[in-house]
């Protein structure tokens, strides 16, 4: 009887240690994927051919992860115009730039004489994306 009892108690202890073990991790379980909401300032509704608008965009997050990074695509489906980060380039349609900060400017120049309408794509580090999408009308200047 003792034997069965020492041989219980002795395989209860190896199974216990062995949970033990294997359930400790290294790493600490640290979030890095943060959900992420792009907020616009109001922009005019209707442009003149020629003019420049500036955009105000901010990304807003809950939690702050430091090396999470983000981009920006646009893409313009009626009209035409150019779309600028600062005083950058003109951004090319459907390529991916990386953003500097979470605050930043976008300068729209229409250059139709048209209803314009892009969307911009804000994406993450790990894969996460929100679209914006903008409409200039057109104001024809009188001759």
């Amino acid at each position: 009887m003792k034997t069965k009892v020492y041989k219980f108690v002795l395989a209860s202890l190896f199974l216990m240690i062995a949970i033990l073990l294997t359930s400790c991790e290294k790493e600490l379980n640290v979030q890095q994927n943060f959900p992420f909401e792009v907020k616009v300032m109001p922009v005019p509704k209707s442009v003149s051919q020629g003019q420049i608008v500036e955009i105000r965009c901010q990304i807003t997050t809950p939690e702050n992860y430091v090396e999470n990074q983000y981009f920006i695509r646009y893409f313009q489906f009626d009209g035409s115009g150019n779309l600028h980060i600062g005083n950058a380039e003109p951004l090319l349609p459907n390529d991916t730039y990386e953003l500097p900060n979470k605050i930043f400017r976008l300068y729209y120049q229409s250059l139709s004489q048209e209803t314009t309408m892009f969307s911009i794509w804000i994406s993450d580090s790990f894969g996460n994306e929100q679209k914006v999408d903008f409409e200039f009308t057109n104001i024809r200047k009188e001759e």
